[in-house]
């Protein structure tokens, strides 16, 4: 087995992985995502520089989650040649359709910006980096599966994909690929989430694997407690408002703004304290990929843990609540900022680098009323990185803005894993592995955890450092049995045996709302939803059914 790192290798987006195998019939190429670089100028320059093999000769892909420094490049990798299938969860598949619209939308705007530009001074206009139509192309490639099922895109080659608890649909891969019972199994952590962490399921732990590859994006850091975060949040907000000040929230669409719209809820609904405080204050979600993410949220409760499956049966939606309002418009948008009274703005993107938060940044970084909150990772080079070390002034669309806002950073609402986190998954595996990588991680945070690692395991993992190649020449003798068992212990049973009853319960309650419905007002867009919602719902269950009925019989039956 050969593995290029193709991106994420420097640092913390771009992920892209090649892992080339033999098999009993050919060799296969098989890609683990295709993201795109973020950040300042220098690292989002590599996004232009041709793929580092043939999209052409790649025979599939599979795609661990929908945030874009992981799927960003799949237009540009279809453009250029690729015609495989992209494989993923139903949920990441769902988020990806919205991901790559916006960013495809986002390039285009920016390309004609930038050419408006170049030719008034006489130069080439700029050519996108992909278009809208290239994105919708490339969605015909997406192939969603469930989580836990056994996948065999190819002879020799087969693949399970498992909760990485990180934003909905996130998963681990486990990848088996050799000649006939000797294969090398490789397990790729994607992004790793926080345990315990309201919402998701937490990250499973994978037991056996001869090649690793994880990512290390806080390796050397740890997070303050997610209930701090949420208290120093609520102190933030009371007091921007007192003072009569806006507080902006800089978040990434996809699994941040959802889970600040959580807590904002329990702000604003039960907790008395805080709900009689911010009463009159009005929180804006103001990003259209935010909301359509929203939307695709609330379509897949399959996807959530127990506690938030269970409020939303209960018919309390946990992602709604009475002061929260979606923007729809640029003019909404903007009427934002023309107004004074006391509000919360949570707008896109997470890093400061494109979007409307720019905007919203312009006028609020100068007001000692106002205060910017930081909610997650902050990459180099990044205008979000740059307000947290402490700069003075920003420059802002041809700009300079004074920064006289209280900037504050709440790493406790992060949804990677912490340095503690990211060592106690390392620590589930049970026997040394033959390889293991670090990706996805600046420098010094891959190699303090390539240090933490091993010093408390034994294992002996590679910072990967530059974009490279490794080959690697281990294995084991594994037979279709041997394979089953790895992926189905009996502790994975048991979580199978609970999602099954959850996606029972939710069905029922389908069932019931579709019948109030037709009984109703009989709304047909409406009943085509929760139909949709029955079906997702239906093949997550059968999916599940399948991945236990492939239990060894040496293991309980549920």
């Amino acid at each position: 087995m050969k593995i290029k790192f193709c991106g994420a290798a420097d640092g913390v987006t771009g992920s892209c992985h090649l892992v080339t195998a033999d098999t009993d019939t050919r060799e296969v190429n098989i890609l683990l995502d295709c993201g795109q670089f973020q950040g300042g100028g220098s690292i989002e320059a590599q996004n232009y520089k041709p793929f580092p093999f043939s999209p052409a000769e790649i025979d599939f892909m599979i795609l661990s989650h929908a945030h874009v420094d992981h799927c960003g490049r799949i237009p540009l990798l279809v453009k250029q040649g690729f015609h495989g299938s992209i494989y993923c969860t139903d949920a990441t598949a769902d988020l990806v359709s919205v991901m790559l619209r916006d960013s495809a939308y986002i390039h285009e705007k920016e390309a004609e910006w930038k050419s408006r530009k170049a030719l008034r001074a006489g130069k080439s206009e700029t050519m996108p980096l992909y278009t809208v139509r290239d994105a919708e192309a490339s969605l015909k490639h997406v192939v969603p599966v469930g989580y836990d099922q056994l996948i065999e895109p190819l002879p020799g080659v087969k693949f399970v994909l498992n909760e990485a608890g990180h934003i909905i649909g996130s998963s681990i891969i486990e990848l088996w690929t050799g000649r006939g019972d000797h294969n090398t199994k490789l397990v790729f952590s994607g992004d790793l989430g926080v345990v315990g962490r309201p919402m998701l399921r937490d990250p499973k732990l994978i037991k056996s694997a001869d090649v690793v590859i994880m990512e290390s994006t806080y390796g050397n850091r740890v997070h303050e407690e997610g209930d701090d975060s949420i208290q120093k949040l609520a102190d933030i907000l009371v007091s921007t408002v007192r003072r009569g000040g806006t507080v902006v929230i800089p978040s990434f669409a996809v699994g941040r703004t959802q889970e600040l719209i959580y807590e904002l809820n329990d702000f604003y609904e039960a907790n008395s304290r805080y709900r009689d405080a911010l009463k009159d204050v009005k929180v804006y979600i103001d990003s259209p990929m935010a909301t359509a993410a929203t939307e695709v949220f609330r379509k897949n409760t399959q996807s959530f843990d127990e506690a938030f499956r269970d409020k939303v049966l209960s018919g309390d939606d946990p992602l709604d609540f009475v002061n929260l309002r979606f923007t729809k418009s640029t003019e909404e948008s903007k009427a934002l900022n023309d107004t004074k009274e006391p509000k919360i703005i949570i707008s896109a993107s997470g890093m400061c680098e494109a979007g409307r938060i720019r905007h919203h940044l312009k006028h609020h970084l100068w007001e000692r009323t106002s205060s910017i909150v930081f909610v997650g990772y902050q990459g180099e080079g990044t205008l979000g990185r740059k307000l947290l070390e402490g700069a003075k002034t920003v420059m802002l669309f041809g700009e300079e803005v004074t920064v006289n806002a209280q900037i504050h950073n709440l790493e406790g609402f992060s949804a990677h894993a912490d340095r503690n986190g990211l060592l106690a998954w390392a620590k589930g595996f049970r026997v040394k592995p033959e390889a293991f990588f670090l990706v996805h991680g600046e420098l010094q945070a891959k190699r303090d955890l390539a240090a933490s690692i091993r010093d408390e395991t034994g294992f002996m993992p590679i910072a990967v450092e530059t974009y490279s190649e490794f080959k690697v020449d281990g294995g084991a003798a594994r037979t279709d049995a041997d394979v089953m068992s790895d992926i189905v212990s009996p502790e994975s049973i048991e979580a199978l045996r609970n999602r099954i009853a959850g996606v029972r319960k939710a069905l029922e309650s389908v069932l019931y709302k579709t019948e109030l419905a037709a009984s109703k007002e009989n709304d047909p867009a409406s009943v085509s939803d929760i139909s949709n919602r029955l079906i997702r719902l239906e093949k997550e269950t059968l999916g599940l059914a399948a991945s236990v009925a492939e239990v060894p019989e040496k293991d309980p039956s549920p």
